[in-house]
């Protein structure tokens, strides 16, 4: 444990003598609140090995050092030691990370990378500098660090399901356009057809010169779409085990998929937010501000959050838009945007459409009232 560990030309040089330190400043007169943790650890973590750097209350550096990326090597280090605060940035190792830190009775910050650009445009960027850079930043405030909300592990793992079918369907429209375009390069057209029968009309219509090429792609878009369509099924019976989507799905346009994703991606915690508005904001479908002076541009969306939810959403903000939309007062709002022209009128109304859906879909589920589609609409009475 002791030999993963640079000294710093201080006499302390573990965790353990860290997390024993003084755990009130030096000022006396500083010290009327007191601190619920002894240290502040800044974690870089990589995929196989993680630096981190600690500090004292007082900000300054005690000890510093590398551990393996593994539950093992980081339940040595810091369990049984004095509550800290540690900040480490949002990856693909921060969920199993921060669950682990905090039932080892730490406080873990997950910060978002969007908003550390000091680390991502240093000029002098590696490890032992963003370890320590992450324990300053958590040291001085830890809003400086934006912290992302964790979710439950058994939340993650209900998510993978709706992300690994997600990954199916790219790759099925990556190799559908690809092989249109293929025979579009040496002057053939296969005909025009939903996804579903794309496969067994291309092989039919497929020219013989390509078929040594192309077959073995067609049987690839076969079995994607019969996996496809068992991962729909899984989704329908997860759907049974999250009862309050039931209300979201009365929502024409919404179905079962786009309903459990977007309460697995808000950990289903239906009170994290005070307002439902703000619920659009945390999925990236507000538009960006960058103001000055007299001048305030029009720009497209932030894109924050997670891109799963957003694309769910917007698809059926596509479907409440298109000619099988049923009559409601969403429609027509959409449908007005859509009409008032410009170049790209009907792509900013689509968007509208996608934020004021997600801000409804998160009133239904606090709610759980049946979706009204004439909600706020006057009827005119008969002559």
């Amino acid at each position: 444990m002791k030999k993963n560990i640079k000294t710093t030309g201080m006499k302390t040089a573990s965790v353990v003598d860290v997390a024993a330190a003084q755990s009130t400043p030096s000022d006396a007169g500083a010290a009327a609140v007191t601190p619920q943790y002894h240290a502040v650890v800044g974690l870089d973590v990589g995929d196989r090995q993680s630096h981190y750097c600690v500090l004292d209350l007082n900000g300054g550096v005690v000890a510093e050092g590398a551990v393996k990326t593994t539950a093992a090597s980081l339940r040595v280090l810091f369990e049984g030691k004095g509550r800290m605060r540690i900040a480490l940035e949002a990856g693909t190792h921060s969920p199993w990370i921060s669950r682990l830190l905090i039932a080892l009775g730490h406080e873990a910050l997950v910060a978002n990378p969007r908003k550390l650009r000091l680390i991502a445009e240093s000029d002098a960027k590696h490890d032992r500098a963003d370890a320590q850079l992450l324990a300053r930043l958590a040291h001085v405030g830890p809003a400086l660090l934006s912290p992302i909300h964790t979710r439950s592990a058994q939340t993650q793992i209900d998510l993978t399901l709706i992300r690994a079918r997600e990954v199916a369907v790219q790759t099925r429209t990556k190799i559908v356009n690809a092989v249109r375009g293929m025979v579009k390069s040496t002057g053939h057209r296969l005909p025009a057809s939903p996804t579903l029968t794309f496969a067994r009309k291309a092989t039919e219509a497929c020219p013989e010169t390509l078929e040594a090429a192309l077959l073995p792609l067609l049987r690839l878009v076969a079995t994607l779409t019969d996996d496809i369509a068992a991962y729909d099924r899984l989704v329908v019976e997860k759907a049974r085990a999250y009862p309050e989507t039931e209300a979201i799905q009365t929502i024409h346009g919404v179905g079962a998929l786009t309903a459990v994703a977007f309460v697995l991606v808000l950990n289903n915690d239906r009170a994290r937010f005070k307002r439902s508005r703000d619920v659009g904001c945390y999925l990236g479908l507000k538009p960006k501000q960058r103001d000055s002076g007299m001048r305030s541009p029009q720009l497209g969306i932030t894109k924050a959050g997670d891109p799963l939810i957003r694309r769910l959403a917007t698809q059926s903000a596509l479907y409440v838009l298109g000619p099988f939309g049923r009559d409601s007062a969403l429609r027509r709002w959409g449908l007005v945007l859509a009409s008032r022209g410009g170049k790209n009128a009907k792509k900013r109304a689509v968007v509208a459409v996608a934020r004021k859906l997600v801000v409804l879909m998160h009133r239904i589920w606090i709610t759980q009232e049946a979706y009204d589609p004439m909600r706020g609409v006057r009827v005119r009475p008969a002559a």
